[in-house]
């Protein structure tokens, strides 16, 4: 989620970059192949995604050819790239890679073209209820869900040999920890930005409460929302979080963790690969465990993160757009990606394939599968099964921006006076639609 702004660069200059963008793509594109079509993708960097390319360019028999256009790392940065040349009519650009609190945005603005007929109905087969609701804006479908994510809860059984059930419990089991001068810490992303905003969000969903109407259009704060608020300043304002909470980000948090730093870590699966590559010697007691409760009986509504494929409304080639997107999403591509990225499946079968990448062999550490690659791929569908999603507004971006900061810092949150200015500050943000920044 690292958050990037372009800084340093005026209005000229930008314009200039940019033109000098647009005209270099659009001689790229041309250029072509044998058959004349060039699909632009436009998506984050994946470490494999381009064999997945390659994989839907075999399947195209040489009808087209997918061409993979690496975004910036960054999430504002990749968001700000497509939203100023979406802007400028930009026909270059054929399947966009969205961040999935960017498809009401783009749906809003008139970017993303709408899916329908057979198209609809092979992105949404088999996906899970949550990743096929971030693909969604005024009951259509505006993207096909390409993958989804999930936090857990980490700990390490030498220390907790069970995991706490309840964010009370978690507290509780902290600060006796902190008693035996053991990891007793409580990590999770608490810097100013979207980390802090995805935990609240899970916090609020959780207890029951909305932060925005369904529709994304008018703020609501009810009691859940503030009864999160009352629970995120409890536990870090009790001692039991790192000093460095409001600094971390996903990686610092991992860090702190498999430093031994922490008893509790909330965080993404990504974790689980960086711990077994660090510190194989003591993976056997890494262990997860779904999110805690924060209402005992209640099971946690996690907040769930991934990417949407949606074809541009400017794409001169759509039905082709429309099929190369399907492919790059397909089960057996969400499988692969899965196993080589660490990208969870939005489609609830590939969990259960446990088919080796190479099916000639069996399956081993050189030919993996999902039970190798996700020993926590039942706890992740749990979780999933019960996920939340983030509001679905075209100005979630503004509303993120205020959350975040009013947030922070946590330990300082008084819940009905933080309460009352999100209340006011939300409705200020939902005035606009989505502005580029």
């Amino acid at each position: 989620m690292g958050k990037k702004r372009l800084r340093g660069r005026s209005p000229a200059r930008t314009g200039a970059l940019l033109a000098a963008g647009l005209v270099a793509t659009g001689l790229l594109a041309a250029c072509g192949t044998d058959s004349g079509t060039k699909i632009n993708v436009y998506y984050a960097p994946e470490d494999n995604f381009q064999s997945v390319v390659d994989n839907c360019n075999k399947a195209a028999g040489g009808r087209y050819e997918i061409v993979y256009n690496k975004l910036q790392r960054g999430a504002d940065d990749q968001r700000i790239q497509m939203a100023r040349r979406l802007a400028a009519g930009d026909t270059s650009m054929d399947i966009l890679g969205l961040d999935v609190t960017w498809v009401s945005e783009f749906a809003e603005a008139g970017w993303a073209e709408e899916w329908t007929g057979q198209n609809k109905a092979a992105a949404s087969d088999g996906v899970l209820q949550g990743p096929l609701e971030t693909a969604t804006y005024n009951g259509k479908l505006y993207a096909a869900p390409k993958n989804t994510n999930v936090q857990l809860l980490w700990y390490d059984d030498r220390i907790t040999p069970n995991p706490p059930k309840t964010w009370d419990e978690m507290m509780q089991m902290s600060q006796q920890l902190k008693k035996e001068k053991k990891p007793y810490s409580i990590v999770f992303t608490g810097a100013q930005y979207e980390g802090l905003v995805v935990i609240y969000n899970t916090l609020v969903e959780s207890l029951g409460g909305h932060i925005l109407s369904d529709d994304g259009k008018s703020v609501v704060m009810d009691q859940g929302a503030v009864d999160a608020l009352a629970l995120l300043k409890q536990v870090t304002s009790s001692g039991i979080t790192d000093p460095s909470l409001t600094n971390q980000k996903e990686d610092d948090v991992r860090q702190t963790f498999q430093r031994g730093n922490a008893a509790f870590e909330l965080n993404w699966p990504f974790v689980y690969a960086s711990y077994a590559e660090e510190k194989p010697q003591d993976l056997a007691h890494f262990k997860w465990a779904v999110y805690p409760e924060a209402k005992a009986g209640m099971p946690a509504k996690t907040t769930i993160g991934g990417y949407d494929l949606a074809v541009s409304t400017y794409s001169q080639h759509k039905p082709e757009a429309f099929e190369a997107a399907l492919c790059l999403r397909s089960a057996e591509n969400q499988k692969f990606s899965a196993i080589n990225d660490g990208v969870p499946p939005t489609i609830e079968s590939v969990y259960h394939n446990d088919v080796p990448l190479d099916p000639s062999k069996p399956a081993s550490a050189d030919n993996p599968n999902m039970a190798i690659k996700y020993p926590m791929r039942d706890t992740i569908l749990d979780a999933l099964k019960t996920a939340a999603v983030r509001p679905l507004s075209p100005a979630y971006q503004n509303a993120s921006t205020v959350m975040s900061k009013i947030l922070s810092p946590p330990s300082e949150i008084d819940p009905p006076v933080t309460a009352q200015q999100l209340r006011e500050q939300l409705s200020d943000a939902l005035q606009s639609k989505g502005v580029i920044p």
